[in-house]
């Protein structure tokens, strides 16, 4: 079977704590909740978490519907975005099957990136490192007015803006996530081709505001 990995940055940081965090996590939860009843989701999506705070780390493995379970995580610390990236991009060689003249490897890969504010590290050999890997695409959100959209654009072309990191707003960024997700495991399997950019998921709600 051919997963569709899908891998959500979660900014853990300090400025993240209290009502952000909280959203954050009820978002993650509901969107797995979503997922497990959408019928194509559950036969190929499989999520990993990875929180970057002061140092990045991933605390999900690459794990199927059925079989996730949410780790409690708190905000602290700075934002290391780079790091964060350098990980993803190692989890992506070494959790993602590869093509061979066998068999067909798993999809490209989903990244979808979180933050509200600005990286500490050094996010350009981060970003170094995630540029070699192949992805069916990568979306951005930045929350709140302390994020870094230039940042974020030199990582994506697929930047998302929240005017607050409040948790409707980040319940909104949660609820299109699943339904990205949703459509893009149906188009993997229904039609065997992977979306490659925005334009081909559903419209973001009016609190996403598209950066251009």
């Amino acid at each position: 079977m051919r997963r569709l990995p899908v891998y959500l940055l979660l900014d853990t940081s300090g400025s993240m704590s209290g009502e952000p965090i909280e959203a954050v996590k009820n978002g993650v939860q509901i969107m797995i909740n979503s997922l497990r009843q959408n019928p194509q989701a559950i036969e190929t999506a499989f999520i990993s978490i990875i929180t970057f705070d002061s140092a990045a780390r991933q605390v999900v493995p690459l794990t199927d519907l059925s079989s996730f379970q949410m780790v409690d995580i708190k905000a602290t610390g700075t934002t290391a975005l780079g790091e964060a990236l350098q990980v993803v991009s190692h989890c992506i060689d070494t959790e993602v099957a590869k093509t061979t003249t066998e068999r067909k490897g798993d999809w490209k890969p989903l990244v979808f990136i979180m933050t509200d504010g600005i990286p500490t590290d050094n996010w350009q050999s981060g970003l170094a490192a995630f540029k070699q890997r192949k992805v069916a695409y990568t979306i951005a959100c930045a929350a709140g007015s302390g994020a870094d959209t230039a940042v974020l654009k030199q990582i994506t072309e697929n930047v998302l803006s929240l005017d607050t990191a409040d948790s409707q707003s980040i319940a909104r960024f949660f609820a299109w996530v699943t339904a990205s997700i949703g459509v893009t495991s149906t188009k993997v399997e229904d039609a065997g081709k992977e979306v490659v950019g925005l334009n081909e998921l559903p419209p973001p709600p009016a609190e996403l505001n598209i950066v251009v």
